[in-house]
């Protein structure tokens, strides 16, 4: 567990991507099997352990430390994990050496319910403050040291004879520890094909008009930014998968799309939910996400689609070498025969001008922006800039009032840095939502100022605000949402400016919010 904590710990504390990297490829490289193994699926997302929940990591700190002490020490460090690590009573007791990652894993999949909080107790008693923030983070699974699974996977082919790109091409289907990858990461024989496999996807960037105005406007292809959920459908081999972008199988949350993969290939498209030719709200479709099973009523009141935009294999052929131009010219040839997949149309444009102009006033609200692709682009994992960008519109913009905030976690531990913001409802402020992003780090420290100073009331570690700091949120989307008081839920909010010259009384209504919808 020593070299797991330093790694977490010299992670979080490391701002560079590179140096990241050089901090990840050291620790694959001189770490056994199979904790390197665990440590890595810990980073991807892809460890199920039986996660410890908060609730029961706050009865394990009541049973050792003191209330108020315990209170009082949340409220200043700001994460659960890391103020239980520098509390627990007692130096650690010398049998650490043998708590391994893999003895940890082991016992947090295979320890029933009842038994866990012994048995992490026990090892909280064995181990060191790093140690035991490392196996609290390893739990809960959340790590916060900055790090994308891309990013792990890089550091991971760093130093051997693969590439980045044959490590993704591989890594659907591969299980923790993950031996086999070591293995051919050595010099080994690859490991065993699945079928219908997920293909790492290729991403854009975004682009300013700025940044547009230099190229050939007929180099490149543009499309609609719908608002959905980027998924890859593959039907190979007699197997059919749908999978989210990130290679997640999601097929049980949409069996009718499923069902209509009635074709041999992988292609890659938006899911969204659609009514005849409507495209409804993202809100609808967030309902179906992240169901086991969906029910036939669901189905009926929130039918599913498949809107496609690039062809990556068809009928045993690997398109993705080919140019986009090709593989368009492919994808509109293909057969597909089904109601719930149809094709994103291609934007007729001979300017950026004139892109511009569709971009600013679409024909339906649930579009974001529009996408632009070099016609001459393979089909390349990753997100290489310059072949694809994304134009999104405007975003939407409103004044809120500083309601509550919380400290940060990881290099923000010691900052408030968490805010909920509301608008004004009558003579009533409502929370609308919460950001923890968009501030400069000076505007942070600015930030904590103000709320040490004007903190009215304390709730375990949220404070407060007396309701007087402005802030410009902006955000890109709105859906109706009956579990927020405000009755609205705000798409990727942001603080993008802190109004000191406001006035709290001055700030928008609740009302105007409504309009935007």
């Amino acid at each position: 567990m020593k070299a797991f904590a330093r790694l977490l710990e010299r992670l979080a504390f490391t701002p560079g991507r590179n140096a990241k990297l050089t901090i990840l490829s050291q620790y694959f490289q001189t770490t056994p099997d199979p904790d390197r193994g665990y440590a890595l699926a810990v980073l991807t997302g892809g460890l199920d352990l039986r996660q410890v929940s908060p609730s029961m990591l706050k009865r394990l700190a009541a049973d050792r430390v003191d209330e108020q002490l315990f209170r009082l020490s949340y409220d200043f460090v700001g994460d659960l994990a890391e103020t239980i690590s520098l509390i627990w009573p007692g130096e650690a007791s010398g049998a650490n050496a043998d708590v391994s990652v893999a003895d940890t894993v082991t016992l947090l999949r295979e320890t029933g319910k009842m038994a866990l909080p012994g048995v992490i107790a026990d090892l909280l008693d064995r181990l060191t403050p790093p140690e035991r923030l490392a196996l609290l983070k390893l739990a809960t699974g959340n790590l916060r040291v900055g790090v994308s699974a891309r990013l792990a996977r890089t550091a991971l082919a760093m130093g051997t004879v693969r590439s980045v790109d044959e490590v993704e091409e591989i890594w659907h289907g591969l299980i923790p520890p993950y031996l086999p990858l070591f293995g051919w990461l050595d010099g080994g024989p690859p490991p065993a094909p699945v079928q219908a496999p997920f293909r790492p996807v290729m991403l854009s960037t975004p682009v300013t008009p700025e940044e547009l105005a230099p190229l050939e406007p007929a180099d490149y292809l543009a499309e609609w930014k719908w608002d959905g959920i980027r998924v890859q459908a593959v039907a190979e081999g007699g197997e059919r998968r749908l999978y989210s972008r990130t290679g997640e199988e999601i097929g049980a949350a949409f069996p009718e799309i499923v069902a209509a993969m009635e074709f041999e290939g992988a292609v890659d498209g938006e899911l969204l939910i659609r009514r005849g030719a409507e495209v409804a709200p993202f809100g609808d479709l967030q309902k179906r996400l992240g169901r086991k099973a969906v029910s036939a009523k669901m189905r009926e009141t929130h039918p599913a689609a498949l809107r496609l935009y690039d062809i990556l294999t068809w009928e045993g052929e690997d398109l993705r070498a080919l140019p986009l131009q090709l593989r368009r010219e492919r994808l509109e040839a293909a057969t597909f025969d089904a109601d719930r997949i149809d094709l994103s149309p291609i934007l007729s444009f001979t300017t950026w001008e004139e892109l511009a102009a569709l971009r600013a006033a679409p024909h339906t609200e649930v579009i974001e922006g529009v996408m632009i692709k070099r016609r001459d682009s393979p089909y390349i994992a990753g997100r290489p800039r310059g072949p694809w960008f994304k134009w999104k519109r405007d975003p939407k913009v409103v004044d809120a009032v500083l309601l509550y905030a919380q400290a940060g976690h990881g290099k923000r531990s010691g900052f408030y840095s968490d805010f909920t913001f509301g608008l004004w409802d009558g003579a009533e402020l409502v929370p609308v939502g919460k950001a923890y992003f968009g501030f400069t780090d000076e505007e942070l420290r600015e930030l904590d100022r103000f709320v040490r100073k004007h903190t009215v009331q304390r709730f375990g570690p949220v404070r407060q605000l007396a309701p007087e700091l402005v802030v410009e949120v902006a955000f890109e989307g709105l859906n109706a949402s009956p579990r927020h008081k405000s009755g609205l839920a705000m798409r990727f909010p942001r603080i993008s400016r802190i109004r000191w010259d406001k006035p709290a009384i001055e700030a928008d209504r609740l009302e105007t919010l409504r309009a935007m919808l």
